[in-house]
C-alpha cells in the first residue's frame, strides 16, 4: 500500500467506504456554485430538525475523522493536521460550512481539493448540506500544522 499515491488511496477509500446508498459506478451529487461563490453539495437523508447536543459532538468528531482522509497530493500528511481547515460551523438546518485553504494560491489541485473536502464531509450522518469556502486570508504558513504532521514530515 506504501506505494499507492494519496489520490488513489483517497479514490480506494472512496470505493471501500460503507455509505448508505453509495453505489461506486454512480457519480456524486454535483456541486453547486451558490452566490457566494461557495461549492454547495445537498446531501439527501439528513434530518431537517436542528441537532441536538449530543449530536453536535457526534458529527463534530465525525467530520474531524472524515477530514482526515483527504490529503494534499504533493504532501504526505492530511489536510486537518496540515491545517488547511480554518473553521467548521454545523448550522441548525445541518448545513455544515467549511472554511479552508491551500499550502499556496497556485496549488495544482486548487480547483479539486474543495470537493474533496465536499465528499469526506458529506459522508457524515446528520449533515443535509455541505458548503465549502476557500479563502487565503490569512495565508497558510508552516505554523498551522499539528505537532503530529510535524513529526510525520520530520519538521520537530
Amino acid at each position: 500500500m506504501d506505494d499507492l499515491t494519496n489520490r488513489q488511496r483517497q479514490a480506494e477509500a472512496l470505493a471501500n467506504a460503507q455509505i448508505p446508498g453509495y453505489v461506486p459506478e454512480m457519480d456524486a451529487p454535483a456541486p453547486v456554485d451558490d452566490k457566494a461563490g461557495r461549492d454547495v453539495m445537498d446531501v439527501s437523508g439528513a434530518p431537517v430538525e436542528a441537532p441536538t447536543d449530543a449530536e453536535i459532538a457526534r458529527i463534530t468528531h465525525d467530520v474531524v475523522e472524515e477530514l482526515k482522509t483527504v490529503y494534499d497530493p504533493e504532501i504526505p500528511t492530511d489536510i486537518y493536521e496540515l491545517g488547511l481547515i480554518y473553521k467548521v460551523e454545523l448550522e441548525d438546518d445541518r448545513t455544515l460550512l467549511v472554511t479552508m485553504t491551500l499550502t499556496a494560491p497556485g496549488c495544482p489541485v486548487a480547483g479539486e481539493m474543495p470537493l474533496w473536502v465536499q465528499e469526506a464531509c458529506a459522508r457524515v450522518d446528520g449533515v443535509r448540506r455541505v458548503e465549502v469556502e476557500m479563502t487565503f486570508d490569512p495565508p497558510w504558513t508552516p505554523d498551522r500544522m499539528s505537532e503530529e504532521a510535524r513529526l510525520e514530515l520530520n519538521m520537530l
